[in-house]
């Protein structure tokens, strides 16, 4: 499940709907839904987005925190290293095949580096 799979199903729990239900106001399918829910999905449209931020009715913080969410579980993540050292290209190579044997613990600690601008010790805090 990705990060903006779970929002959703969280905000479906809230509002007491299923995804059939859901999908049928959205007007997509309850397989599409379903699946964009586990992150066998890509990216929802712009115009999904703002359906199912009307659909839940939710406030312009929530709604763009959604949207942030959605723009961060896209499944098929795609690293361009292109005109970068080659070190860059191995690691991002590396990553991809090892990304499933990461704890969370270490994707904490990757995380926090990442926050900190590559600065510091990367310990989650």
């Amino acid at each position: 499940m990705t990060p903006f799979g779970e929002a959703v199903r969280r905000l479906r729990a809230r509002k007491g709907v299923s995804q059939k239900e859901m999908a049928g106001a959205l007007n997509v399918s309850p397989a599409y839904l379903s699946a964009l829910e586990h992150g066998k999905r890509g990216l929802p449209t712009f115009d999904l987005l703002q359906r199912i931020a009307g659909y839940f009715n939710i406030i312009w913080d929530e709604a763009e925190e959604l949207f942030l969410l959605a723009r961060s579980s896209d499944p098929r993540v795609v690293i361009d290293t292109s005109g970068l050292p080659p070190e860059y290209t191995e690691f991002a190579n590396r990553l991809a095949r090892r990304i499933r044997e990461l704890d969370s613990a270490e994707i904490a600690r990757l995380s926090a580096l990442l926050e900190n601008g590559g600065k510091g010790d990367g310990k989650a805090s």
